[in-house]
């Protein structure tokens, strides 16, 4: 890991929230200064100021390149996967990258050794740790596949599979991945209680569910209504299989073996509130337990939209109030939108675009009023025009 010297770190410490493209200008104007490690840090700093908050705030913490802060996780997803790990003895992780996962996840054990093959990413982690107090954790270069061969045991194993192949391009199969856990998976269930794999959020859980086997939980994560990470959890034991659908703060659990599907019911002469699941419960497709749970009335089995005429303050997505639901008739729209200039415009199983609408329409966008757009059995295409 390259030192830098006190000309460099003192104009980090002077220009780090100054915006990195016009100090890369002035890099003549600065001869004692490493202007390429000094944009690094500035760059690394301002990125986990809103992705790391905790460890922007904690002095002297060193800055990898772009590529490693983008992949990292964020403090909001590793705080939850620590959740998840709980407590033990020891904890390996075989695939640190930057380690923002390990120093969370680490922090419930005892012991805690990360593997990590780039030598330089090492070193930060290394020496980032210490300012941030994991001394409890060893940071070891080298092939992670190569460490599990040599353990005998651990309480948590966790994997992060690298997702782009060798030209660079992502990849989203569990066996594209790098290691392939489909292979290690005996060896990882030998060697540990748990195992936490982290996928790709586009990867079809269910398939991953069947690949792997031994699956006893899969956690679907989302922070701010976008779902960011695949995660499921291997052990040996043969409890049902649970499903997490976690958005910040909302939780939704169900198992898969256990979901009975309604019929659709049909659309009630009045209803006040329209409902909007959250981008995980989208990706776990839950909708028939949704609908029951709740006791909800979907719009029609393709639309992902629930309708009541109660508030459920606990609905896991965004609920809104129903003023107007119109057709596509001229003359209805024409008395529906009168007064509204401006719109968030969404559209589920709808033949038009959001533009497309938006431009027949005539609306701008923005504003408090929301207009969801979709296909409703007996009644065709449907605007409904809401407020939150």
């Amino acid at each position: 890991m390259k030192l830098i010297n006190q000309a460099t770190l003192d104009f980090i410490q002077q220009h780090r929230t100054d915006d990195v493209r016009r100090l890369a200008l002035q890099g003549a104007k600065y001869p004692e200064v490493d202007m390429h490690a000094a944009l690094e840090q500035i760059a690394g700093w301002q990125k986990a100021r809103t992705k790391i908050p905790s460890w922007a705030a904690c002095e002297g913490l060193i800055y990898p390149p772009h590529l490693s802060m983008e992949q990292c996780s964020s403090e909001a997803t590793a705080t939850y996967k620590a959740r998840i790990a709980g407590k033990g003895q020891l904890f390996v992780d075989l695939t640190a990258g930057f380690g923002v996962d390990a120093a969370f996840i680490a922090k419930g054990f005892q012991q805690a050794v990360t593997i990590e093959q780039q030598a330089d990413l090492s070193a930060v982690t290394a020496e980032n740790y210490k300012r941030l107090g994991l001394n409890h954790v060893e940071v070891r270069c080298g092939n992670g596949v190569d460490y599990l061969h040599t353990i005998d045991h651990a309480d948590l194993i966790f994997i992060d599979p690298a997702r782009r192949d060798e030209h660079g391009g992502r990849t989203y199969g569990i066996a594209d991945c790098t290691p392939n856990v489909l292979e290690l998976r005996e060896e990882l269930l030998a060697k540990a209680d748990r195992v936490v794999i982290k996928l790709s959020p586009m990867l079809d859980w269910r398939k991953a569910v069947e690949d792997l086997k031994a699956v006893s939980e899969v956690h679907i994560v989302s922070v701010n209504n976008e779902c960011k990470e695949l995660l499921l959890v291997l052990t040996n034991t043969t409890k049902p299989l649970q499903v997490f659908c976690i958005n910040d703060e909302q939780e939704f659990v169900f198992s898969p073996d256990l979901i009975h599907s309604p019929s659709q019911l049909p659309m009630p002469s009045s209803f006040h509130f329209l409902y909007v699941p959250n981008a995980s419960i989208m990706k776990a497709g839950c909708f028939g337990e949704l609908a029951i749970r709740f006791q909800m009335t979907p719009l029609d089995k393709n639309s992902h939209l629930f309708i009541s005429d109660s508030e459920m303050p606990d609905f896991p997505g965004r609920c809104f109030v129903v003023d107007k639901m119109t057709s596509m008739n001229k003359h209805e729209l024409k008395e529906a939108l009168a007064g509204i200039r401006q719109a968030n415009i969404a559209v589920r199983n709808f033949p038009l675009s959001v533009v497309e609408l938006r431009k027949r329409l005539k609306l701008q966008d923005g504003g408090d009023m929301y207009i969801f757009a979709t296909t409703i059995a007996d009644k065709g295409h449907q605007l409904l025009i809401c407020h939150k």
